[in-house]
């Protein structure tokens, strides 16, 4: 795969857009519970979040296919900004759901950016440009999470703010350096059809692409599960607080870029796709799984790397795989379908994990979770596909 230019900057915009969330992500469940918050409550705000990018993800993918990904993406952007500067100056609990929501609403930015990427990769390479957002989603959080939890032991409005000052920054790199892909444009009407959801069902409607579709939920359902309540289920079980949590997402990080920046493209090549959405989904079960009994550090960063490294896999194999059901024009309106699916599995994956904080032991969260995952597994197993691949 080339690298264009184009790719070097939507990079950057990536990687600034996740310092900005990985950056509140340590110390958010902290935040909340200064103010009395339960887990269940933290979850509820983790869910707000993802409710309404849920409605919007499909509806700014859709606007990016008409009227271009830059003043899209720049309008999910400052959704984002002014977010994160509620949620600094926030000394109630409403006034964090706020933020969240605020974030949530308008700021579908990896939505876009996703479907930008597709714009400009090849079929043939499209997995392996995807890689990309994974790994901006790794070196953000190579970076945010380490800083987040470190200036949340003195304040917590400090990483909020901070993580605004970020996403300021994705505005300007945009604005300024970001090509347009969409040449076609279109005067903006309020169409209330852009509001129907027909679109779930002539893409649903495809078995083969459905089923992605289902595989891809597991995952990520799993993922939200444990990642929405990952302090928690840290402060409880190994007494973790806001430093120790984000240097384990640091750790992630780490192992999430050098898998989708040095190994992805090789594994691609040699394995082939299918078998390495298999080889990422039993990776992060595995890692999922043994959350259940682990009560020592050194048995977390085992676990943690298991699933690191399989949500490092995983994530860029299924998106490339789905992507590639539809044509260029509709690569918009697919990543944003795919993102109302993330957004539905981080609207209850928060609210599950918050259940199980509140009425059972910690290692539940990792339990559950692997079970769902292993639903996908073996979905993927079925697929007549893959049988004749040998899989």
């Amino acid at each position: 795969m080339k690298l264009k230019k184009e790719y070097i900057i939507i990079f950057i915009i990536m990687v600034t857009e996740v310092l900005g969330f990985s950056l509140i992500l340590p110390f958010l469940p902290f935040y909340a519970q200064k103010f009395g918050a339960t887990p269940f409550t933290i979850g509820l705000i983790f869910a707000s979040f993802s409710l309404f990018q849920f409605i919007s993800a499909p509806i700014m993918g859709k606007l990016s296919d008409s009227f271009g990904r830059k003043p899209l993406l720049i309008f999910s952007q400052f959704s984002t900004f002014i977010g994160y500067i509620v949620l600094g100056f926030s000394n109630t609990l409403w006034m964090i759901f706020l933020s969240r929501i605020i974030d949530g609403l308008l700021g579908s930015n990896f939505t876009i950016a996703q479907a930008y990427i597709s714009d400009i990769s090849s079929k043939k390479d499209r997995t392996k440009a995807l890689g990309l957002s994974g790994a901006a989603f790794g070196f953000g959080f190579l970076i945010g999470p380490g800083i987040g939890g470190y200036l949340a032991s003195f304040n917590y409005s400090l990483p909020a703010f901070l993580a605004a000052g970020f996403s300021f920054l994705t505005i300007v790199l945009t604005y300024f350096f970001l090509p347009e892909t969409i040449t076609k444009r279109e005067n903006l009407k309020l169409n209330m059809k852009i509001f129907e959801f027909d679109h779930y069902g002539k893409y649903f409607s495809k078995k083969k692409l459905f089923k992605k579709f289902l595989i891809f939920f597991s995952y990520v359902l799993n993922h939200s599960i444990f990642v929405s309540n990952w302090a928690l289920f840290a402060e409880r079980q190994l007494s973790f607080g806001t430093t120790e949590v984000g240097f384990t997402l640091t750790y992630i990080g780490f192992i999430s870029i050098f898998i989708r920046t040095v190994l992805l493209s090789k594994m691609i090549d040699k394995l082939g796709e299918n078998k390495l959405q298999l080889f990422g989904l039993i990776s992060a079960f595995l890692g999922t799984f043994s959350m259940g009994f682990i009560d020592t550090t050194w048995l977390f960063v085992i676990s943690i790397t298991f699933f690191a490294f399989g949500s490092g896999i995983s994530r860029p194999a299924l998106l490339g795989s789905i992507s590639r059901e539809g044509s260029v024009k509709e690569q918009g309106l697919l990543m944003g379908i795919t993102g109302s699916i993330m957004s539905f599995s981080q609207i209850i994956g928060p609210l599950i994990g918050g259940y199980l904080l509140n009425n059972f032991f910690p290692g539940t969260i990792g339990l559950v979770g692997s079970f769902i995952l292993m639903c996908g597994i073996i979905l993927l197993l079925s697929s007549k596909k893959n049988l004749a691949n040998k899989i």
